[in-house]
């Protein structure tokens, strides 16, 4: 505590002795007494002490109070003294407003004996159990301590929370608790335990928070309510601002669709409070927040297809479109519109298809490019707009088609009775208010950004100047305005004007070689830009310089040489001469050095202080950094290197195009044999159904025929009873004229029968069998008709029998039809196949054959091996057997020479010698026995 002493001793105006010995004799009560009421006594002494000398009572009673809170939690008054002191001295909330220096020193002793007390972690894990107790004047104090440790110092404080078992989920309970109060500040302790936390801010998310949170702000009234929607609203802002985790987490439970009532306004919106302007601007920016460019773009375009389905995207156009909404609020409304349809098709769809409530209606976009263009609107709004329509634009070559078309001559309202997009666009581009000729530009240029057709489209444009002159194209009339200069006296900054120009202009001419030859079919615009460059002007002047440069550049990069005057070679040859490659790349740098560039480059909305900012584009920052390098190697190439290059270009785009007209084959094939599978599949279910028709009518036929059968057995028995009686007599009910009648009917079905099997002879194997069965079974069904019981039951059996004898007939005709084909599509459809499978066997084959060359090329590499090593060895076992017979000879040699000079040579040694040289061989004759 040396460090506190030395801040107490540099006080200027200390407390008296007497209240630092009364501080001290405190303490000694609070550590000594034995009894709980003099330790209770002493502790609300110095709370009552501890706002006007908070260092004294800070530096002499914390030990002891911390360990009140250790010893004495049974007692829930003095635990609140105890820690409504350690607020005291801790917090800097409750300051009275002091001199500058006074106030410095405050924040610096709250920050030191927050240090103090974390420097035992378990001071904070004490915290955190206190803040379990129920009672409310234990529970309260606690919260509000420990976000002063928070707020004083939140990193270290975070770590110990997060390693403390269960630390997060007990400060999650208080936002169930039902006293408002501790609620309300249990919110701000989370703002403070969440901010810049990733991993708190986790644990909280999965602890239930986005449920819990959305209940209060629906319970206080939306954006109605007070400041508790202001409070829960930040803490949702912590929670999902660069945490894709809890965005993830928060689209997947369905809370973006709780978010729609936020946003619900009535007609009358004159008269909102200020709460109310807080709580929706806050509102608006949680959304932003989930649909923000710099989340990744699958995040970003989940959350915004989820804002259209639950029709909250329907929403905010309502407010946009609405009368009575305050200035910043619309503008913030404008601006969380353009980020929830940026880049996503259907959103930009929608947003198209939104007219104002006027009469008659008129697009939004329209309604809000006149407020672009209209000098009289507030800055920050017109600003709002232009991000607007740049993201209506983004990656939707629809919308980039749609707006370009209302420029075109053929889609013009020759009544002059509305205005289109593209007439407001022509307007603010050409007005007198440089503010206006800037977001006119580049709002054109988003139209063109990334789409040659559009760039393509546009140079149709023709525009009438004056009553008598022809009309110029918009082409023209841009490079005409640009050589004009600070001769147009125009409201605003100087160079705004030209630079927006020159950015559109850079942004058409980009990737459109038919752009550059109108552009250079111009013979003043060359000269004009190479007098630009080559002047020695101030700083001002050097961006102008620069995009001038930039423009040439394109102009030389992008070239297709169809201008003989000014060829790629020729252009570079007079940058050479009036300019000079090194300061014509020295002045193409100076785009990228100048310090607005970097700020636009950050962020694609278009965010100024004031309007003498507003100087770069977003997405042409991009283009300068895509486009420097190539134009400087452009440069200085040579022609040759040119020529070489224009080679490989038309190689490569030789190669591309027998490569697409591949893809375009195969895609065809593919989809060719994707509808004779469908044409197949649909034959066989076809084929299924007839089947099982046919079936069913061999049932039929087969019951017929039993039924048959049955009634000629009952016929002949009942003749051979019943032959005495007379010619009138009846045979089971019926007479014998009917009898007689039925039996040539059925004679003749029978003729028909052999008629219709004539016919079904001359078809397929396969349908004439199924064909014959079915005559055969018809005939017997027409037999079946003749001895029932009663007329009624012959005539149904007759009718049947007709019908059937008509469903053959067109069912063998409809049967060979689809037979026929289905052949066709089978040869089809296996001739692909065998295509197919050849071309993957040939693969496969390729793929073998490499692997077996490899397999050979290491196979004869291991046996060069293996040579080189037997070779060596037969070399070693030649050298080995040579010397071997050396000895020998020199054994023999030498027995000779004992011999000769009388050295007595045992007998038994060549004996034994000779009977273990016999021993191996009966040894070895045993051997191979065996």
């Amino acid at each position: 505590m040396n460090f506190l002493r030395g801040v107490m001793g540099g006080q200027s105006a200390g407390p008296q002795h007497t209240e630092t010995e009364t501080i001290q004799k405190l303490c000694d009560r609070v550590a000594s007494s034995t009894l709980l009421d003099d330790r209770r006594n002493a502790v609300r002494a110095l709370k009552s002490l501890s706002k006007k000398y908070r260092l004294e009572v800070g530096i002499q009673a914390m030990e002891h109070l911390i360990h009140v809170l250790q010893t004495d939690r049974s007692d829930s008054e003095i635990i609140a003294y105890a820690l409504d002191t350690l607020y005291n001295i801790i917090s800097n909330d409750e300051e009275e407003e002091l001199e500058e220096n006074s106030t410095r020193q405050s924040e610096d002793l709250g920050s030191q004996f927050t240090e103090i007390f974390i420097k035992q972690p378990e001071n904070v894990t004490l915290l955190l159990s206190l803040l379990e107790e129920f009672d409310f004047h234990v529970r309260w104090p606690g919260v509000r301590l420990l976000t002063s440790l928070l707020k004083q110092l939140g990193p270290p404080v975070q770590q110990i929370i997060l390693v403390s078992p269960m630390g997060v989920s007990r400060l999650m309970d208080l936002l169930a608790d039902s006293r408002e109060i501790i609620r309300n500040d249990g919110v701000l302790l989370l703002q403070a335990l969440t901010r810049s936390n990733g991993a708190i801010q986790k644990i909280v998310a999965f602890e239930n928070a986005f449920e819990r949170l959305l209940d209060i702000i629906t319970e206080e009234g939306n954006s109605d309510g007070g400041i508790v929607v202001e409070d829960c609203l930040i803490l949702l802002q912590n929670l999902l601002k660069n945490n894709n985790s809890n965005q993830n987490f928060f689209k997947e439970g369905s809370y973006i669709q709780r978010m729609k009532p936020w946003f619900e306004v009535g007609e009358e919106n004159s008269g909102w409070s200020a709460q109310k302007v807080t709580n929706l601007h806050l509102m608006l920016q949680l959304v932003r927040v989930l649909v923000s460019p710099t989340n990744p773009p699958g995040a970003t375009s989940s959350c915004q297809k989820a804002m259209f389905q639950c029709g909250l995207l329907q929403q905010l156009c309502t407010i946009l479109m609405a009368t009575g909404i305050p200035a910043d609020i619309l503008t913030e409304t404008i601006n969380t519109v353009s980020e929830v349809i940026r880049g996503c098709q259907v959103n930009q769809d929608y947003f198209a298809s939104v007219n104002a409530p006027s009469n008659p209606p008129r697009p939004a976009i329209v309604v809000l490019l006149m407020s672009m263009v209209n000098e009289r609107q507030p800055f920050v709004l017109r600003c709002a707009v232009l991000y607007c329509f740049q993201c209506f634009l983004y990656k939707n070559e629809k919308g980039q088609g749609e707006i370009v078309a209302t420029l075109l001559p053929s889609t013009i309202d020759a009544t002059g009775n509305s205005v289109s997009a593209g007439q407001l666009l022509c307007g603010g581009l050409f007005s007198t208010d440089s503010l206006s000729n800037w977001c006119a530009a580049v709002a054109l240029a988003h139209a063109l950004q990334g789409n040659a057709t559009q760039k393509e489209q546009l140079l149709r444009v023709q525009l009438a100047t004056s009553i008598g002159n022809p009309p110029v194209s918009l082409l023209q009339q841009c490079t005409n305005i640009l050589s004009q200069g600070d001769k147009i006296d125009r409201r605003g900054s100087k160079i705004q004007t030209r630079v927006g120009l020159l950015m559109l202009l850079c942004t058409w001419l980009s990737n459109c070689p038919i752009a550059v030859t109108h552009f250079l079919h111009n013979s003043a615009n060359v000269p004009f830009l190479t007098g630009q460059i080559a002047e020695n002007l101030g700083e001002e002047e050097q961006l102008v310089q620069g995009l001038c440069a930039l423009l040439l550049g394109i102009s030389i990069y992008f070239n297709d040489n169809s201008l003989e005057n000014y060829t790629k070679e020729k252009l570079k040859q007079l940058i050479e001469k009036r300019i000079g490659k090194e300061n014509f790349i020295e002045k193409l740098g100076f785009i990228s050095k100048h310090e607005l560039y970097s700020r636009a480059s950050q962020k694609p909305q278009p965010n100024f202080p004031s309007p003498e900012y507003m100087i770069f584009d977003h997405e042409f920052t991009k283009l300068v950094k895509e486009l420097e390098g190539v134009i400087t190697k452009a440069i200085y190439k040579s022609s040759e290197e040119d020529k070489k290059e224009e080679e490989v270009k038309k190689t490569l785009e030789q190669h591309d195009n027998i490569v697409t007209h591949y893809k375009n084959m195969i895609r065809e094939q593919d989809l060719q044999l994707e509808e004779l599978k469908q044409q197949v599949s649909t034959l066989k279910c076809q084929n299924e159904q007839l089947q099982t028709a046919v079936t069913q009518q061999a049932s039929q036929i087969q019951q017929h025929k039993d039924q048959y059968n049955l009634l000629k057995v009952q016929l002949g028995k009942d003749n051979h009873h019943q032959g005495s009686h007379g010619d009138g007599a009846q045979v089971n009910g019926i007479q014998p004229e009917e009898i007689s009648r039925l039996r040539e009917e059925i004679e003749e079905l029978k003729s028909h029968q052999a008629l219709l099997q004539s016919q079904l002879a001359e078809k397929d194997s396969l349908i004439e069998t199924l064909k014959s069965s079915q005559a055969s079974g018809m005939s017997e069904q027409a037999s079946a008709t003749c001895p029932p019981r009663d007329p009624e039951q012959v005539a149904e059996l007759k009718q049947e029998l007709t019908a059937l004898k008509s469903q053959l007939c067109s069912q063998s005709l409809e049967i060979t039809r689809l037979q026929t084909e289905n052949c066709e599509l089978l040869q089809r459809a296996e001739t692909l196949n065998e295509i197919k499978a050849l071309s993957e066997e040939r693969t496969a084959i390729q793929k073998q054959l490499d692997s077996s060359n490899s397999t050979i090329a290491i196979l004869q590499t291991e046996k060069d091996k293996l040579d080189l090593e037997v070779t060596d060895s037969k070399k070693e076992q030649d050298d080995l057997l040579v010397l071997l017979a050396d000895q020998d000879q020199k054994i023999l040699s030498l027995k000779s020479k004992l011999k000769d000079l009388g050295h007595p040579v045992e007998e038994e040694d060549e004996s034994g010698d000779q009977e273990d040289d016999d021993d191996e061989i009966d040894d070895g004759d045993k051997d191979q026995d065996i």
